[in-house]
């Protein structure tokens, strides 16, 4: 809730319905067995966010603010989680199946770490992390970026880890276009992709389109 460029933000209406909102009925598709946790932080202003899960029997997890990585880690200790998917929460339109195929890839593999965000647009995609590669980033973590993102030591130190990033069909191949919601124009322009889209779900190439058709309104 705290965002400074979009306070608020994660319970924003959007298209008449909150962002995790958004994100937890999309995540309704996952083939996939999974367990959903939304970790949040610890202070005050993040009751709401606790409230929310209550309300729609979720499983809320509260932790330190500024420490991601001991927040993420904290939760999967009480979980007892060996593999972590990662996914932010100011990203509306998660995809599903490419989310499937990434938990397909990294177990298959054997992955330490398995990713699609590079080759996806921002906010479409997401990544595992084993149990023991995030104890090891808790554990050996020294700078302050690796405590503010869950993955930073893991990007810093790949070499020490299998890790891989499955290949994605060409059409959804487009790491440059920018989904995510972290500004009032990013909001604008999700909440025109929803109403546009008229679907209970947005696929990633309707999502891609639209958007470039709110960038073209917008510099008219």
């Amino acid at each position: 809730m705290g965002s400074s460029r979009l306070p608020g933000k994660i319970l924003k209406d959007f298209a008449g319905k909150t962002l995790l909102g958004h994100i937890l009925d999309r995540l309704k598709r996952l083939q996939s067995d999974v367990t959903t946790v939304i970790a949040t932080s610890d202070l005050t202003a993040d009751h709401e966010v606790q409230d929310f899960c209550k309300k729609n029997n979720t499983l809320c997890f509260r932790g330190d603010e500024l420490n991601v990585l001991k927040r993420y880690y904290d939760c999967a200790v009480t979980y007892q989680f060996d593999q972590i998917v990662r996914m932010t929460g100011d990203n509306p339109f998660p995809d599903i199946e490419e989310l499937d195929r990434l938990i397909y890839f990294h177990e298959k593999n054997k992955m330490d770490f398995s990713e699609n965000f590079s080759v996806l647009p921002v906010g479409v995609g997401m990544e595992i992390m084993t149990y023991s590669a995030l104890e090891e980033s808790l554990k050996n973590a020294s700078l302050p970026k690796h405590f503010e993102h869950a993955d930073e030591y893991i990007l810093d130190h790949l070499a020490q880890y299998r890790h891989g990033t499955p290949d994605v069909p060409a059409c959804k191949n487009k790491p440059e276009v920018r989904l995510t919601v972290d500004t009032w124009q990013d909001y604008e322009k999700a909440c025109f992709i929803l109403k546009q889209a008229q679907s209970d779900y947005v696929t990633t190439e309707q999502a891609i389109a639209l958007g470039e058709e709110y960038e073209r309104q917008k510099n008219q």
